[in-house]
C-alpha cells in the first residue's frame, strides 16, 4: 500500500500541470474563514482559531495541516477583515497559504450578508534529500530542496440570521501555475466549496444543528452531511457521514466564556483503511461596536 501511496504522489508532483485538492478538514462548521473570505467579521466578535489534523494516521508521511485565522468586523470599511494560514506536509512535501480577506457586509432581510474577496500567496515546496527512490538519475526526481510560489485570489458570499446559515465560495480563481526552482510546474487547479447548516431547538438546554459541506476542484468532490447535538451552548457531540470515505465523530465542549474546544475523529471505511484526527481551539473577544448594520453570531457555533 505504501508503494501504492508513493507511485501517486509522484505522478501528482512531477506532472508539467496536474489538479490538486486543496486541505481536508472535519470540522468545517467551526472553520468557515478557511474556505469563504465572506465570513470575515460576520460576528460581533474578533474570532480566533487554530486547527490542528493529522489524517491517515500510521502511514509514514501521512498529511498533516494546521490552520490558524483570525477576523473581526470593522465598522469603518463597512465590513470585516480576516487572516487565515494554512499549512501542509505530505512526507516531503510541503504546502501553504496565506490569505488575507475583506468582506462588505450588510443587513438583508432577517439577516446579514457577505460578499468577500481574498488575496494571497501560495507556496509550494519538495525536499528531495528526503526521497529514495529505487532509481536514481531521473531529472524529473530532485536531489535537494525545490520551492515556488504564486499569487492567488479567492471570492465568496456568505448569509446567516440567528438560526439558519449558507456560504459559497470558491480558490484559486486565476488558477496560477507555481513553477518551482527547478523548472517543474505545479498548477492550481480552481476550488468551489458549498456550505449550509441550522438550528432548531428541541428544548431549553438541547438544539439540533444539522450542516452540510461540498468541495470540489471540478473533477472530484467531497460531501460532508453533518448533525450536532447541543447542551447549555457549552457541550457538543455529532456525527458526520462523509460520501465514500467514512464516518467522523465530533465532540466539544465551552472551556471557559468564549474559549472552546473542538475534536474530531474520521474513521476511513474506504480503501486507505487508516483514520485521522483533528483538534480545534477557538476564541471569541467580544467587542462592542456602535453600528446600524447588526450582526449575527452563527447560530451557536462559532
Amino acid at each position: 500500500m505504501k508503494q501504492l501511496i508513493l507511485v501517486l504522489i509522484f505522478a501528482l508532483f512531477f506532472a508539467d500541470s496536474f489538479a490538486q485538492q486543496d486541505a481536508q478538514f472535519s470540522q468545517n462548521m467551526f472553520n468557515k474563514l478557511a474556505n469563504n473570505p465572506a465570513y470575515a467579521g460576520s460576528n460581533q466578535a474578533i474570532s480566533a482559531i487554530g486547527l490542528f489534523r493529522s489524517q491517515w494516521t500510521g502511514f509514514d508521511g501521512a498529511p498533516q495541516t494546521t490552520n490558524l485565522s483570525i477576523h473581526a468586523p470593522i465598522d469603518r470599511i463597512h465590513g470585516g477583515l480576516g487572516l487565515s494560514v494554512i499549512s501542509e506536509e505530505i512526507a516531503a512535501f510541503q504546502n501553504t497559504s496565506i490569505n488575507l480577506s475583506y468582506a462588505f457586509q450588510t443587513q438583508l432581510g432577517n439577516g446579514q450578508l457577505g460578499i468577500g474577496l481574498s488575496v494571497g500567496m501560495f507556496q509550494s515546496g519538495l525536499d528531495g534529500s528526503l526521497l529514495d527512490p529505487s532509481q536514481g538519475g531521473d531529472n524529473a526526481i530532485p536531489s535537494a530542496e525545490v520551492t515556488g510560489s504564486a499569487f492567488d485570489i479567492g471570492a465568496g458570499v456568505y448569509y446567516n440570521t440567528q438560526d439558519v446559515y449558507f456560504g459559497l465560495s470558491t480558490a484559486h480563481i486565476s488558477e496560477p501555475a507555481i513553477e518551482w526552482s527547478d523548472g517543474q510546474t505545479q498548477q492550481l487547479n480552481q476550488h468551489y466549496f458549498l456550505i449550509a447548516g441550522s438550528y432548531h431547538e428541541l428544548t431549553s438546554a438541547l438544539s439540533l444543528n444539522p450542516s452540510i459541506y461540498l468541495k470540489s476542484d471540478g473533477s472530484s468532490a467531497q460531501l460532508d452531511i453533518n448533525t450536532n447535538l447541543l447542551y447549555n451552548d457549552k457541550f457538543w457531540g455529532g456525527l458526520s457521514y462523509r460520501i465514500d470515505d467514512g464516518i467522523v465523530v465530533l465532540a466539544g465542549l465551552e472551556l471557559m466564556k468564549d474559549l472552546k474546544l473542538g475534536l474530531a475523529y474520521d474513521i476511513v471505511t474506504s480503501e486507505i483503511n487508516k483514520n485521522s484526527f483533528e483538534v480545534m481551539l477557538g476564541y471569541n473577544f467580544n467587542i462592542k461596536v456602535d453600528t446600524q448594520v447588526k450582526r449575527y453570531k452563527n447560530p451557536r457555533f462559532l
